[in-house]
């Protein structure tokens, strides 16, 4: 499977915002952002071209895209299943990206980010409903159970990630750091996704 190998921090600095992929990085004065708040490259200093609309439009699609750590025809996959779907489209493309297993497991607290959290569920580690799953795309439904297997509880990751979490961060998550295993609740409103990006830009563009 193709994957994104590169510095994810110059996707952080390409959208001048923190996409909170390297974890306790992100919030630490490491975080190259906090320097350098300008795109990569040896231009990116001195780039103030003006920026069409088509544009505004492609770099929030990239920014979500980047944030939740999904390729171009994933996320587009998910752009059509949204649109298919009743409701407003916007909304119902992060809800579907909100159910994507590494992001719950991430909301969670079990990983620092999406990111760790697919390694993961790749390595075999989490467990849905009683049975073992290795897919991180893998869509999660209300009153899910996730917690982590038996074997790798004792995973120092784990435990390190889950000492930064505040208990009932996020409403439609249950956590029980005790057991380290975690419901989904139901599905989220788009008002309560902590999520500083305008999902309606990419509606409009792959709406042309």
């Amino acid at each position: 499977m193709a994957r994104y190998k590169d510095s994810v921090c110059k996707l952080c600095r390409r959208e001048k915002q923190k996409l909170f992929l390297k974890g306790q990085k992100c919030y630490s004065e490491k975080c190259p952002l906090e320097g350098k708040n300008y795109p990569p490259g040896q231009h990116g200093l001195g780039r103030r071209a003006k920026v069409s609309e088509y544009g505004i439009q492609l770099r929030e699609k990239q920014k979500i895209k980047r944030m939740y750590g999904v390729l171009e025809t994933q996320f587009r996959n998910y752009f059509e299943d949204a649109n298919k779907a009743k409701g407003v489209t916007g909304e119902n493309l992060i809800q579907y990206l909100e159910r994507r297993l590494d992001n719950v497991v991430y909301r969670l607290g079990f990983a620092p980010s999406r990111k760790s959290a697919r390694q993961l569920i790749r390595h075999r580690h989490i467990i849905v409903n009683e049975i073992g799953v290795d897919i991180p795309s893998y869509r999660v439904s209300a009153g899910d159970t996730i917690k982590i297997k038996e074997k790798s509880k004792k995973l120092d990751s784990i435990h390190n990630s889950l000492k930064r979490v505040k208990d009932n961060t996020y409403s439609w998550l249950s956590v029980d750091k005790a057991s380290l295993s975690g419901t989904f609740l139901q599905v989220p409103e788009r008002a309560d996704v902590p999520l500083n990006a305008n999902e309606q830009l990419v509606v409009e563009l792959y709406s042309k």
